[in-house]
């Protein structure tokens, strides 16, 4: 969807969705907007929600009835278990994807590892398909004016082209681009602080692992220390997205800075840095 600033300003219902990488602000400005008559469309969310529920609750029942005493409650039906993901807060997702290395530090077998991660690149293209039809909704039925598609960090992973192409046509696509080294800094030490579960390319997962492996003199992926190995491999996943990244902006949308996103305070502000992105692609 390409516009020029005067059709963006006076766009009746305005479409957007945010791409770049954890971190970059997405979600921040996603919440922001939804008190401004946005409606907030998080991708991570309708996974959790939709695509990858069962097979979450399938891990924790399973997990669940290893324990004597919660496996004749679930039995005897006297307990339910349920997810309680929030746009804010998806723990569920992240547990489900886990972190490949020794099941007994808490690590995913890798044979397990890559089946979740199939599992959930599918759920998030579906997940992407579903925009157009909570456009929809978003006017009809709630009576939002405006859409913001709060798009997963791992979508210029999926290597599906016709996902972007649905989201160039419903929607104005703004990569949140990290510009300095200070700002890609601040991600990568955020990330090793706290490493959290990640979707890899079956191509990028295999040949990192092999060199983490030889690099570390281990023999099979099951003798990692999962959070060693994601500690390792995240600012090569991060380096490896980039012009991924910038190749979907080039040839379907618009780019603006992460300092710059970070300087988006209310509607007015969002709309200035779109406005802005669209004026600067135009040059």
């Amino acid at each position: 969807m390409r516009l020029n600033k005067e059709q963006y300003r006076q766009w009746e219902h305005k479409k957007v969705t945010l791409l770049g990488m954890s971190g970059v602000g997405k979600t921040h400005i996603s919440s922001m907007l939804r008190g401004h008559n946005w409606f907030h469309y998080s991708g991570d969310y309708r996974i959790g929600t939709c695509y990858l529920d069962e097979a979450i609750l399938d891990l924790i029942k399973e997990q669940a009835m290893k324990v004597p005493f919660l496996r004749d409650l679930l039995r005897n039906d006297w307990i339910y278990i349920r997810n309680n993901i929030r746009v804010n807060d998806l723990g569920p997702v992240l547990s489900f994807v886990g972190k490949l290395g020794n099941p007994e530090l808490g690590g995913v077998p890798l044979d397990d590892f890559t089946q979740r991660q199939a599992q959930y690149r599918q759920a998030e293209i579906a997940a992407m398909r579903d925009v157009p039809e909570f456009i929809r909704k978003a006017q009809l039925i709630y009576g939002y004016s405006h859409f913001v598609n709060d798009a997963g960090g791992s979508l210029c992973e999926l290597e599906e082209p016709s996902v972007f192409e649905l989201l160039a046509e419903s929607t104005l696509i703004l990569y949140i681009k990290v510009t300095t080294p200070e700002e890609e800094q601040k991600l990568i030490d955020r990330a090793r602080s706290d490493p959290k579960p990640l979707y890899y390319r079956p191509t990028f997962l295999r040949e990192h692992l092999g060199i983490y492996l030889e690099e570390q003199g281990l023999q099979y992926a099951a003798e990692m220390i999962p959070d060693d190995f994601t500690r390792w491999i995240f600012p090569r996943l991060f380096h490896s997205r980039l012009p991924r990244y910038e190749a979907i902006a080039r040839d379907y949308g618009y780019t603006v800075t992460s300092e710059e996103a970070a300087q988006v305070r209310d509607e007015n502000d969002f709309n200035a840095l779109v406005e802005m992105a669209i004026e600067r692609h135009g040059k």
